[in-house]
């Protein structure tokens, strides 16, 4: 609505200034408005739509093929006091590692490991035991 009383008010041979007042914006806003007018006619009526013109993930295959690889090694093998794997943890060391030109969020990090074909949840460590009846044990056999 404003943009159109701004382009009324501009057929009055208004200049910015007073529009600006008139309408309660500031006149660059004017000014921009005059100008898209000029240049595309009535469609600068419709506000532009903000959705992305093109949409492709952050993390390419590519950068998911390298993401994998870290995530296949321990963080200590990348100077992390951790034995574990958090999702900011991996944005971090693939930033630091030049995988991704700036540290991601969690949430990107977490949307592609479905591409890696795993969930991100911890691997059970089992433990095991240097008796040679273990097995036996375990089946429930009294030794």
């Amino acid at each position: 609505m404003r943009r159109a009383q701004i382009v009324l008010a501009r057929s009055r041979w208004l200049s910015p200034q007073p529009i600006a007042q008139l309408v309660g914006c500031c006149v660059q806003t004017v000014r921009n408005v005059i100008h898209a007018f000029n240049t595309t006619g009535l469609a600068c009526e419709t506000k532009p739509s903000t959705r992305p013109k093109s949409v492709e993930p952050t993390l390419t295959a590519t950068h998911c093929e390298r993401l994998q690889h870290i995530l296949h090694q321990s963080p200590r093998t990348y100077g992390k006091p951790t034995g574990l794997w958090t999702l900011a943890l991996a944005a971090q060391v693939c930033h630091e590692h030049g995988v991704t030109a700036r540290c991601m969020s969690d949430e990107t990090i977490r949307r592609a490991l479905p591409r890696l074909r795993t969930n991100g949840q911890r691997a059970k460590h089992w433990s095991t035991s240097p008796d040679p009846h273990d097995a036996r044990k375990k089946r429930g056999a009294i030794v």
